[in-house]
């Protein structure tokens, strides 16, 4: 699974990289992302690229209940082309979801260790992500859920499953607003694959999502 990242990445860079003009609001470092916080997102209107943010944890639009989207932060890729709540999200509502790195907790014979993994080389990536908007007469929620799959062969030792890692190459068409089978979708999702990833242990102070500082990103000798 994903269940916290960061974005360190400067803005103008992330800006020119998608072709968008406008700045953003209230851009910050962000050391210790977590489920139900604010997450930078790049969707395509079906003119151009924009940039915002979502409510990281999928409400669905038929959702009866908006606590649902405290559980559905990942959607697992080898069955969100059958799930409800992901399939039609999956054949249009795709979006990018801006990371420079993520979290995941390894498991030791102290405990459990949070490492820090990055794609060697690259400022920033994007996972690949589903959205929907869920509305009743007085609110509105905008939200995202991050895909998953099994882990490669460099992720297998610190956790069985991992993000959906897109490549720069393929970004704008899985942005694209062009209703896709998806069948089709589950095919290419289970195909990508992430090169040149690295990582190191980091303290449990990134534990807590209350922390957002330097010292999540630290990195420890074990």
């Amino acid at each position: 699974m994903c269940g916290r990242y960061t974005l360190l990445a400067d803005e103008l860079e992330i800006l020119k990289a998608y072709g968008i003009e406008h700045t953003l609001d209230d851009f910050a470092p962000r050391y210790n992302v977590a489920p139900g916080q604010q997450v930078l997102s790049i969707i395509d209107d079906g003119n151009h690229n924009r940039a915002g943010y979502l409510t990281w944890g999928l409400v669905p639009s038929w959702s009866k209940d908006p606590k649902v989207g405290y559980k559905m932060i990942n959607a697992r890729s080898e069955t969100a082309h059958e799930k409800p709540s992901f399939k039609r999200l999956l054949q249009r509502k795709r979006c990018l979801i801006l990371a420079d790195s993520f979290y995941e907790w390894q498991r030791t014979e102290d405990g459990k260790q949070p490492m820090r993994i990055s794609q060697e080389g690259k400022p920033f990536f994007a996972f690949a992500g589903l959205w929907d908007r869920w509305r009743t007469e007085d609110r509105e929620l905008v939200t995202c859920t991050i895909l998953t799959k099994e882990a490669n062969a460099f992720m297998e030792p610190i956790h069985h499953r991992m993000p959906i890692i897109l490549p720069k190459e393929d970004e704008a068409w899985w942005m694209e607003q062009e209703e896709r089978d998806p069948s089709l979708m589950y095919d290419y999702l289970q195909s990508v694959d992430v090169p040149d990833l690295q990582s190191y242990p980091v303290s449990t102070h990134v534990n807590n999502p209350r922390h957002e500082d330097e010292q999540c990103i630290q990195a420890i000798t074990t």
